[in-house]
């Protein structure tokens, strides 16, 4: 039997690629062949997922963080030119010293694009997610200018809300990155006051990373569903076609799994190719009937543990052994 380990991030616990490693350990030990491919949907750990799959090089630069602070970020170059730049290596919540949605920048992000840029020579994938930021990504479009014209774009959005209004980038994603309600109010006068925006508002992902899909979509960018991208970048349709059994999961699994997640798409794709798939979370707050779910007994601190076992179950118990 081959089952595929693709679990996505398990926030502040475990990266996709250690839950990966974790994950097929156990479906070995069951008598499983196991294969780590791991999945994410434009946040962190983005690039290193496609990491895992692709051959490519590292690269590193020296960046403005989301509160001023100079952090060194990586970008990944791929081996046919094209760059993953993640922003949550630039400004992401892990890099900030404290929560200040009003003075949280973008720059870092445009920084690190400009660096991937100067060495890439194809595409560049903007994973867009986890950030500190909710500036529209005001910061970005003032270091980047005109350093990225005629570059092809794509970024990859972990949510599809608009820039504006009650599922907007400030109302929706505000709160969580330390905004009152009379922060919230401020920050959205601020991005619906960017006449660069305007355009891009409604697009769906513009609201992605504080703004900054419809920051990256006035400099060009396609927006493009980060799940499905990622996917696409591990070749992860075929894989599943080739197994027997898809282990995923992440953190806590509610109603956004199913709205462009990535342990949603994997369960979609699995679906669509006739492969078993199991869903696994550390918390379970949806239950959608068609969709065969485990919840992980302990807490964080035991979650790989948790995951080792949950392979050794599934493989015992489709290959028959008690």
């Amino acid at each position: 039997m081959l089952a595929l380990a693709s679990p996505a991030s398990l926030k502040s616990v475990l990266k996709p690629v250690e839950a990966a490693l974790a994950l097929a350990a156990g479906l070995r030990e069951g008598g499983a062949e196991a294969l780590e491919l791991p999945v994410a949907d434009g946040g962190e750990g983005t690039a290193e997922v496609i990491a895992s799959a692709r051959e490519g090089r590292w690269g590193e630069a020296e960046v403005m963080g989301p509160l001023g602070e100079r952090v060194r970020a990586r970008y990944l170059v791929l081996e046919d030119g094209s760059a993953v730049v993640e922003a949550a290596e630039a400004i992401g919540l892990r890099l900030a010293s404290r929560l200040d949605p009003l003075a949280a920048s973008s720059r870092g992000l445009g920084e690190l694009m400009l660096a991937a840029a100067a060495e890439a020579s194809g595409p560049i994938i903007i994973g867009l997610g986890d950030t500190a930021t909710v500036d529209g990504g005001a910061g970005l479009l003032g270091v980047v200018g005109d350093g990225l014209r005629g570059r092809a774009l794509r970024a990859a959005c972990d949510v599809r809300n608009p820039l504006l209004g009650e599922r907007g980038a400030a109302r929706a994603f505000g709160p969580q990155k330390g905004a009152t309600p009379e922060i919230v109010d401020e920050l959205e006068r601020r991005a619906a006051a960017m006449e660069q925006l305007r355009p891009y508002a409604d697009l769906p992902g513009a609201g992605a990373a504080g703004g900054i899909g419809a920051a990256l979509a006035a400099l060009g960018a396609d927006l493009v569903s980060g799940a499905e991208l990622v996917l696409e970048q591990v070749g992860f349709r075929d894989a599943a076609r080739a197994a027997d059994l898809v282990v995923t999961g992440e953190g806590t699994v509610d109603r956004s799994s199913f709205e462009g997640k990535a342990p949603g798409e994997v369960v979609r794709v699995c679906a669509e190719e006739g492969v078993r798939c199991v869903l696994f979370g550390g918390r379970i707050l949806e239950w959608p009937d068609s969709v065969e779910i485990y919840e992980l007994p302990s807490g964080p601190e035991r979650t790989a543990d948790d995951l080792v076992e949950l392979g050794k179950k599934l493989a015992g118990a489709e290959l028959g052994i008690a």
